[in-house]
């Protein structure tokens, strides 16, 4: 369930606004390159492979011990060799009880279940970060075509202001305002394309490139589905990987009290051999049986220090839920409010100012408005313009919030509650 980012996964479904040359890099794709590269991920086979070997040792029984003890022998006097030595030969062990051996094992193997949910999390969490460099280049590329299509409006002014000085209808110095105008646009596009390089190597580094071997990524970030109300997707907190990773915490702080307890019930040691007296050749049974006393006293502070981490958990984990739930009303509340701007500049702001900033160009050709007017309506379109982007990454980054708190997709279909295209 968490493996899968569909929510984020809208910005690799469909083809992106930029004109580019070549096959774009997919944010699946990315996925796929961190899943197989990334050594935090490789980590955790590793832990795996240790967690593995410490249940085995916990499903292990107290040694057996094979000892061998020679009295009376190599003395003085009658006691000089081996004539009256006492050979003993015996095999000993211990026995346990209360259920040591099978709580080990379960202390054990909850561990190692625990780690199977913790590198789900730690997957998630990665393909989160993976999807917001992506996202990154995906703006960068976005604010390099606007820089493109400011330049291309400055050079209409330029063009516009050439004439109209050649004609003796303007000053030199509206051409060489426009001029320094379009300068400072070319200087803003040469600052976007290094933009750019420079987020296409930060998403490259997640599986270990320097330098990105791709030259674009696919994707409109202007789209933005529409989701679910808050109460529904509060209710799948339950499932968020933090809360997941808690419970699992308590499992393991359950085992480690039903082995603290365990440790009260005394453990039995026993020997048994035989024992050969050299001196007339005799031998006999040896038997003896160990019972340490005050068991129970001393497995009393780890009773209570896993009683008292259990409790601690319990507390931690409503703490967490609150804050979750915090942080998925402000990313669910960041996406409607970003989602809102998007389509109100698309549908009011933009078109107005695209049809002013024509009628002003038209205008200013025939003398009947000023170049600062025509310039004022070209500055508020590429303001507009990048306001709606920003905007739209703001909403892309909550979203893909959203997907990481829950491990859930909330997209709904185009028209079910106000979609955005």
């Amino acid at each position: 369930m968490w493996l899968r980012m569909t929510a984020v996964a809208v910005l690799a479904a469909v083809p992106g606004l930029c004109a580019w040359a070549g096959t774009p890099l997919s944010l699946d794709d990315a996925f796929a390159r961190v899943s197989r590269q990334h050594p935090a991920l490789q980590l955790i086979d590793a832990e795996r492979e240790q967690l593995a070997a410490e249940a085995d040792a916990a499903a292990l029984r107290p040694a057996m011990q094979l000892g061998l003890e020679v009295e009376n022998a190599f003395g003085r006097g009658e006691l000089q060799g081996l004539d009256r030595a006492e050979i003993t030969l015996s095999l000993a062990g211990v026995l346990e009880r209360g259920g040591k051996a099978q709580a080990r094992q379960a202390l054990a193997d909850q561990r190692l279940r625990a780690l199977t949910w913790q590198g789900q999390a730690q997957r998630l969490d990665m393909l989160a970060e993976t999807a917001r460099r992506y996202l990154a280049v995906c703006l960068a590329q976005e604010q390099l075509a606007l820089a493109g299509q400011d330049i291309d409006q400055r050079k209409r002014t330029v063009a516009a202001a050439r004439l109209r000085f050649q004609a003796g209808a303007s000053p030199e110095s509206v051409l060489l305002t426009a001029q320094a105008a379009l300068a400072r646009a070319e200087l803003e596009q040469d600052r976007q394309r290094l933009q750019l390089q420079v987020a296409r190597r930060h998403l490259a580094l997640l599986w270990g490139q320097a330098d990105a071997d791709f030259d674009r990524v696919s994707g409109r970030m202007l789209a933005l589905p529409a989701i679910a109300d808050f109460e529904q997707i509060a209710a799948h907190l339950r499932n968020a990987p933090e809360l997941a990773q808690l419970a699992d915490r308590r499992r393991i702080a359950e085992a480690r009290l039903q082995l603290a307890r365990s440790e009260r019930a005394t453990d039995v040691s026993w020997q048994l051999g035989v024992r050969r007296l050299q001196e007339n050749g005799d031998s006999g049974l040896v038997a003896s049986l160990t019972v340490p006393l005050g068991s129970a006293a001393r497995a009393a502070p780890g009773i209570r220090g896993a009683q008292a981490e259990l409790g601690m958990l319990e507390v931690q984990r409503e703490v967490e839920a609150f804050s979750l739930q915090a942080t998925l009303a402000d990313a669910h509340g960041r996406y409607r409010i970003a989602q809102a701007e998007v389509q109100a500049l698309r549908t009011q702001v933009s078109p107005r100012l695209q049809q002013a900033e024509r009628a002003a160009e038209r205008a200013y050709r025939a003398g009947a408005l000023s170049y600062l007017e025509w310039a004022q309506l070209q500055g508020e379109l590429a303001a507009a313009r990048r306001q709606q982007h920003d905007a739209a990454f703001e909403a892309q980054r909550a979203l893909i919030e959203i997907q990481r708190l829950t491990g859930q997709s909330f997209v709904l279909a185009a028209g079910d509650a106000g979609d955005t295209p």
